[in-house]
């Protein structure tokens, strides 16, 4: 049975201090709360082990946003997979649109580190999605689909079942353009139409694939009711409180 995940992705934002105490205040919302997702957040690395401490991890699972693609060994500024998962996290992001747009991330890199990431007991949320020009030349689907093949359909059923996909509509984010729920809904079903083809419908549809698109408490009720969209990979709203927890009572 597949999961119903709301994922926060803080970016590059909140000293260490301020992360701590933003991840304690989530903490506190969640007492005594019955929420029918999982919540994880993805903080900067340096937040890592100190947000691990300061949650309970049984409510709140701990993202780091990136991981390198070499074990380990002389690569001056890069962390590792194993790294990662020393810290008591147990998520990455990768393959977000922004890694693939500014650091240049080629779908064989990102082969690499799902493969260092699964190796080491993390959870990837792995990131797909189509730029303006691609959507409004209708390749879409075509760009989803091969993301999804060139990255990922090396792995065995086994593997594959660990990952979580999030969608992003690239097109949507910052362009004044805003994807709907039913365009949400549309993309999703075929990304699972597409897993389904290579691993099977029960893999299919027990893989968690979440919407990365500008999600907020005004939509989200109406985006997560969807069939296939099954959470979120949050952004802005979720460096505060108040506008994240509505995000994840929406289930």
């Amino acid at each position: 049975m597949r999961k119903n995940i709301v994922a926060g992705n803080w970016k590059m934002n909140k000293n260490l201090q301020e992360g701590v105490e933003l991840a304690k205040e989530l903490n506190e919302a969640l007492k005594n709360k019955t929420v029918n997702c999982d919540v994880v957040i993805g903080t900067p690395f340096i937040h890592l082990a100190s947000v691990v401490n300061s949650v309970d991890t049984t409510r709140i699972g701990v993202a780091a946003q990136n991981c390198a693609d070499k074990e380990s060994g002389a690569y001056t500024g890069e962390v590792s997979a194993a790294m990662v998962a020393s810290t008591g996290a147990k998520y990455v992001i990768l393959g977000h649109s922004e890694r693939r747009a500014y650091y240049h991330e080629t779908p064989e890199l990102l082969k690499e580190k799902v493969k260092l990431a699964l190796a080491n007991g993390l959870t990837p949320i792995f990131c797909i999605g189509e730029v303006l020009e691609e959507r409004e030349a209708n390749k879409h689907f075509e760009v989803v689909k091969s993301q999804v093949e060139e990255s990922l359909f090396e792995l065995s059923p086994e593997d594959f079942s660990k990952i979580v996909l999030a969608y992003e509509p690239v097109w949507a984010i910052g362009t004044g353009k805003t994807a709907t729920a039913d365009q949400a809904q549309e993309i999703h079903a075929f990304i699972r139409k597409t897993l389904a083809e290579k691993y099977g419908q029960e893999i299919a549809d027990n893989t968690s694939i979440l919407y990365g698109g500008s999600a907020n408490a005004g939509n989200a009720k109406e985006l997560f009711s969807n069939p296939d969209v099954d959470g979120g990979l949050i952004g802005g709203a979720s460096l505060g409180v108040d506008k994240f927890m509505p995000i994840i009572e929406a289930f």
